[in-house]
């Protein structure tokens, strides 16, 4: 079974107890998420290998990280992710990416991201639900943050945090990589 195929089961099992936990319909999960009841069925059936934005608006709408969604394995009380094992989310043929360094669950969903950007990518992201905050750090180059259209820059050595629940996004306007560690909480499921 290749990472692909390991991460589609898992998403189709972890989705589907994470809708019975809550007492979703498919239904309600289509319309709590912004996404098509027939993409929730090939999800759950392990047909389709959804997109990212497409796993983060359901994994809001349920009330849980990413990772969660993602897990291959249920339940340990201390997770280790060793180095090569973070999920690569999201790429570029320029050589930007991130990966998902962890996450966690207490009080709500909790996930740390590893990013790079090369001059002249982004990568942009629909709002979050109300609650939702990120918080980054700039390790090196400078960083445009863009919130709700307003740009902000960052530079290597600071840090930033806004609520994500308008549309926001990354981009290196710069002639260097970019590289930052970011963390999203997101509230529980109420």
């Amino acid at each position: 079974m290749t990472d692909l195929d390991q991460l589609t089961q898992a998403l189709a099992r972890n989705l589907k107890h994470w809708r019975a936990e809550r007492g979703y319909t498919l239904d309600a999960l289509a319309a709590r998420a912004g996404v098509s009841r027939g993409m929730i069925i090939q999800i759950e059936q392990a047909r389709t290998n959804p997109s990212v934005g497409t796993t983060v608006k359901i994994a809001d709408a349920l009330g849980v990280s990413i990772t969660t969604l993602l897990d291959y394995e249920q339940g340990p009380q201390v997770r280790i992710v060793a180095p090569g094992e973070a999920v690569r989310m999201w790429s570029t043929e320029a050589g930007s990416h991130t990966l998902l360094l962890v996450g966690g669950q207490a009080p709500g969903p909790f996930e740390m991201w590893d990013w790079r950007l090369m001059p002249g990518d982004e990568s942009t992201s629909d709002q979050h639900l109300p609650g939702t905050v990120e918080l980054l750090h700039v390790r090196s180059g400078t960083l445009t943050l863009l919130v709700d259209g307003t740009p902000h820059e960052v530079v290597a050595g600071a840090s930033a945090t806004f609520e994500a629940k308008v549309p926001h996004g990354y981009r290196n306007d710069g002639a260097e990589p970019v590289e930052m560690t970011m963390a999203v909480i997101i509230p529980a499921a109420r």
